[in-house]
């Protein structure tokens, strides 16, 4: 910018000439200088008023408007996060049918140490093992004396034992905030609900993350904040599942066996009541697994869904609807019975000599192998599969657990004629008891098939039919004799018509060398009310020996049978079915012309 002086040559020289005061030019000259600096700066202080004004009114608007959207939308709480771990602490409950807590979580804390800050750290160890005997004090100062900087004395905290800690008073010791899993109700649905530990953790929180059953099946649902906590509800009903291991403990040992288990399903929507394994575990304390011996053995082992067993003489039912399917017999048919049947070098035999001929149902009755063995000749091995297959015993049951997954069943590399006689009676092919509970549910049922499910199910499934409802009837009134008549004569429950079948197959050999002489798995497959089944019930026994009598017995009849009886007898009123007569059948009536 260009100054104009404040004396200027020319205007000074001419007011000299003049006579006039050159000061005065000087004056003028300072004075317009003054106004145009004032001109100046007050076009800046507005240009800057104008700018600021705006900012005003933006920050004002933006203020405004979130202020609208706050006062038009719903009230949240906001979840507490760690940015550093990005752990989730939350896990939604686990409810029964009836929405009682069968998993839920309890705050709690959790102990480290910080050695460095430790004032006597001998001290600090020989109270801690006080306070928690299974703490060794050696191994403690070991650690306390160490490089160690940070440990983790204990994941989990009783108040009770926090308080005791607190009042050791050494500032080494801290707490960090946990959410344990707590199974209020023990033992009960262990196998189900499998168990929960801490996933990632810091020292402000830690997750819980399934371990097995339904806990890891679902873990992500349960632990996805988007449902909002809504717990997962179960087809488990707690009453009748307290009940139902009641009385199988009291079975197992008042048969002398090893080990027990026993599915309840509703026949119509494939939910299973009641699931039991024995012997059982502690979900709030979950043992470790077992790293040598047989897994069958470790208390952790669902024997109802990884259990694969030979099934016996259960299997008998599904040849005769099979063959009344395809119509090649019908209840009263006669089929030859007389035995032994050979083929090659290897003889099929009875338990006891049936004559030389039996009816169909006389052949499921009485328990017939021979007699079951001729009908599956005449279905042949390609149609056996294809049925058995139908009913779901060639997969995994798609059961909601995950130890259901591995639980393949056994079936024989060559599928000959002689397999298909002997798997016609149960033996040569392995399934698991929750398999067995599907089959005999597509016969209770009226013929169509059921998937097992542990979820609550508020309507029947509308499944493929795998057999006609003649065919299903016809083998309901077999099974109901082989109560009422044949070898599950214990099965009788007075007010419960019951129907079912017996089966006792030869145990293997752990090394795979054939079966052993005196121990076997006993099983009855059980329908009630016969007449018009609700539930089928599968108990099975491994190792029974009944000894109330001169000589020991293991069959199906006498071990598996009495007790499956007590526990229809315990669960059927808390299921909601009254003692009722059962409906005679009515005589045959022929019209004739008068």
């Amino acid at each position: 910018m260009t100054r104009k002086p404040l004396r200027p040559l020319a205007p000074i020289l001419k007011a000299r000439r003049d006579g006039e005061s050159a000061e005065a030019i000087e004056r003028a000259n300072l004075r317009e200088r003054h106004e145009e600096m004032q001109n100046n700066g007050r076009a800046r202080a507005e240009g800057r008023l104008l700018v600021m004004s705006f900012l005003f009114l933006a920050a004002f608007v933006s203020i405004g408007v979130r202020m609208g959207m706050v006062s038009t939308t719903d009230a949240s709480e906001p979840r507490t996060s760690y940015s550093a771990s990005n752990i989730q602490a939350e896990r939604a409950d686990i409810v029964d049918r009836k929405g009682r807590i069968l998993a839920t979580n309890l705050e709690t804390h959790a102990l480290y140490a910080q050695p460095p800050h430790m004032i006597d750290k001998e001290r600090v160890a020989r109270e801690l093992a006080a306070i928690f005997p299974d703490l060794k004090e050696e191994r403690l100062i070991k650690d306390f004396t160490g490089k160690r900087k940070f440990l983790w004395v204990k994941k989990k905290l009783s108040p009770e034992q926090k308080q005791a800690v607190h009042d050791i008073g050494d500032p080494g010791l801290q707490f960090g905030r946990r959410e344990m899993r707590l199974y209020p109700n023990g033992q009960l649905a262990a196998h189900v609900l499998g168990g929960a530990s801490f996933g990632k953790e810091d020292v402000h929180a830690a997750e819980l993350i399934g371990v097995a059953g339904v806990e890891k099946y679902f873990d992500e649902v349960l632990r996805d904040p988007a449902n909002g906590g809504r717990a997962l509800k179960l087809s488990i009903d707690l009453t009748v599942q307290d009940a139902s291991e009641r009385v199988l403990y009291g079975g197992m040992k008042l048969m002398n066996a090893k080990g027990a288990s026993s599915v309840l399903m509703d026949v119509h929507t494939g939910e299973v009541v009641a699931m039991v394994s024995l012997p059982d575990f502690d979900p709030n304390d979950r043992p470790r697994a077992p790293t040598k011996g047989q897994a069958g053995d470790s208390p952790l082992f669902n024997r109802a869904v990884q259990g694969l067993y030979e099934l016996g003489s259960t299997f008998k039912i599904f040849t005769a609807a099979q063959a009344m399917e395809l119509g090649l017999a019908n209840p009263s048919t006669l089929i030859n019975t007389a035995g032994p049947l050979r083929w090659g070098k290897f003889k099929i035999r009875d338990f006891r000599n049936y004559g030389a001929e039996l009816t169909l149902t006389k052949v499921i009755v009485k328990s017939s192998n021979i007699g079951t063995a001729r009908m599956a000749q005449v279905i042949g091995a390609a149609r056996q599969q294809t049925f058995l297959d139908t009913l779901g015993f060639f997969e995994p049951t798609p059961v909601e657990l995950v130890e259901a997954k591995g639980a393949q069943p056994l079936l024989p590399k060559n599928w000959s004629e002689l397999s298909t006689m002997t798997i016609s009676y149960g033996h040569g092919m392995s399934a698991s008891p929750l398999h067995l509970a599907a089959g005999y549910a597509a016969i209770a049922n009226g013929g169509t098939k059921v998937m097992p499910t542990i979820l609550k199910r508020d309507t029947p499934q509308v499944g493929p039919r795998v057999m006609t409802e003649a065919s299903a009837t016809a083998s309901r009134r077999m099974l109901r004799k082989v109560v009422s008549e044949g070898t599950a004569s214990f099965g009788e429950v007075p007010g419960y018509s019951v129907g079912g079948k017996t089966g006792t197959a030869d145990k293997p050999k752990e090394n795979g060398g054939g079966y052993h002489d005196d121990k076997v798995i006993a099983t009855f497959a059980a329908m009630f009310p016969a007449h018009d089944p609700k539930y089928v019930l599968i108990l099975s026994l491994d190792e029974p020996v009944e000894t109330s009598g001169t000589k020991p017995r293991r069959t199906a009849g006498w071990t598996a049978v009495p007790v499956a009886a007590e526990m229809i007898a315990r669960v059927a009123p808390l299921l909601g079915l009254r003692p009722q007569v059962e409906p005679a059948e009515l005589a045959d009536i022929t019209l004739t012309s008068n």
